[in-house]
């Protein structure tokens, strides 16, 4: 295809190209669950899919009674993941409303995560789910030692966690969103535990993106120079350092990483790094995620942006 022009639009469904989710995730929306019961049994082994094909499925579950109906009628492992992925969802919901049900959805998700947990002990995700809701009740452990900061926070689940999947990505992400201030914690904590969690990972890991995700939480349009912050060295350093040991290994994913791709390319983007961020773009394909777009305006605009500033088609009219 000639720049300038596109075929199609964006795909922006988090499924992407995981075609047994996307499907599942449809009949989920019909009122179906034996196909979302398939696709997290296959995964009782892979707990990075698991991870995200329940939280896909809680997204669209969420609104409807399936999940409370497929625990009543086959309850098992899977439906009671669903469940408390569910759970989750609707308390974090109400929560970010300032709705009053908040503490009874809260004290409901626990007791769905808690059922999950003793279902399948060794599967980190519903304790994953219990970590989600800890920026609601804010737990104050101590830090370990090699924090700047040592900001206290949920760190006990957190090492619980690592116990079963030492380096679960929903895990760190969600970790470190409690820290974001936004939730109540602080700029400088946030930035703390992004290097630390980041610094700790191998370097062809997606963790290693962790300090780029902290730095989008903290943009702020009406600073000086905001947009030329990912020029600076640290910024274009980690941009690049992983660009050269994770995005290689992208090929051998089952599924296309699009949000964690959508991290990269943007900050390589925003360190005018055209050629690298062009690569990354290109692997995503048409699926896209809108973070971390969003945070700078329109998604699909931003995007569309981005990508013709490194050579790339947009959608027709975009």
């Amino acid at each position: 295809m000639a720049a300038g022009s596109f075929e199609g639009q964006y795909v922006w469904s988090p499924a992407a190209d995981d075609r047994a989710l996307a499907r599942a995730c449809m009949d989920v929306r019909a009122g179906r669950y034996l196909s979302a019961h398939e696709v997290l049994k296959e995964t009782r082994d892979d707990f990075e899919v698991r991870a995200h094909r329940s939280l896909v499925l809680a997204s669209v579950a969420a609104d409807s009674d399936l999940a409370e109906r497929w625990l009543a009628e086959e309850p098992g492992a899977e439906a009671a993941l669903l469940w408390a992925r569910v759970a989750m969802l609707r308390a974090l919901r109400m929560a970010d409303a300032g709705d009053r049900r908040q503490g009874a959805l809260a004290r409901i998700a626990r007791s769905a995560c808690d059922r999950a947990a003793k279902e399948l002990p060794e599967d980190p995700t519903p304790w994953v789910a219990q970590l989600a809701l800890t920026r609601l009740d804010r737990p104050r452990d101590p830090a370990p030692q090699g924090l700047l900061t040592a900001p206290a926070g949920p760190w006990y689940l957190f090492a619980h966690i690592l116990r079963l999947d030492a380096w679960h990505r929903e895990a760190h992400h969600r970790f470190l969103s409690y820290f974001f201030t936004r939730y109540g914690g602080s700029s400088s904590a946030s930035w703390d535990v992004a290097a630390f969690l980041s610094q700790r990972a191998p370097a062809t890991s997606p963790l290693r993106l962790l300090p780029l995700v902290a730095l989008v939480e903290d943009y702020d349009s009406t600073a000086l120079l905001a947009d030329r912050t990912w020029e600076q060295h640290q910024w274009l350093t980690t941009a690049t350092s992983i660009h050269r040991n994770w995005f290689p290994r992208v090929a051998d994913y089952r599924f296309t990483p699009v949000l964690d791709l959508s991290y990269l390319a943007h900050a390589l983007f925003m360190a005018k790094r055209e050629f690298e961020a062009r690569e990354v773009f290109t692997a995503m394909g048409p699926f896209a995620a809108r973070m971390p777009w969003s945070a700078f305006g329109d998604p699909a605009e931003q995007l569309s942006r981005a990508r013709r500033s490194c050579g790339l088609p947009v959608p027709h009219g975009s």
